[in-house]
């Protein structure tokens, strides 16, 4: 066994496209409109689905936003520089909620990034 994707809700797909494409660098893998269901699922990711896990954005076309909760954390993306990472995702538009820097009671650099929804998005430096 192996994890496939991890699906979100998203209130506006070409919004959330840009974001995971144009701002984090994923590629967009496949994507399908179910007009009967009155929704969208887009994958995307930086391998293919064989390859390893991808993000699933579902798009409900009478929904424009959700509600996070408070039950889910965040994903976590490996990066080699979380500092660089930060500044490039600033210059795109991206939204750093935490600067990178090392985490609490630890050595390890992170940082934490928002999508347009909210969902929080964590860079974990990995060098």
């Amino acid at each position: 066994m192996r994890v496939l994707h991890t699906m979100i809700r998203v209130g506006n797909l070409e919004t959330s496209l840009a974001f995971y494409t144009e701002v984090l660098g994923m590629r967009l893998l496949r994507r399908q409109d179910y007009a009967e269901g009155r929704f969208t699922l887009a994958f995307v990711g930086y391998c293919e689905e064989s390859e390893g896990a991808v993000l699933e954005l579902t798009h409900n076309w009478d929904t424009q936003s959700y509600e996070l909760g408070n039950a889910f954390g965040h994903i976590a993306l490996a990066v080699d520089d979380a500092y660089s990472a930060c500044e490039q995702i600033k210059a795109k538009g991206g939204k750093v909620t935490r600067e990178a820097g090392p985490m609490k009671h630890g050595k390890t650099v992170i940082a934490f990034v928002e999508d347009p929804d909210g969902y929080k998005i964590e860079l974990i430096e990995r060098r």
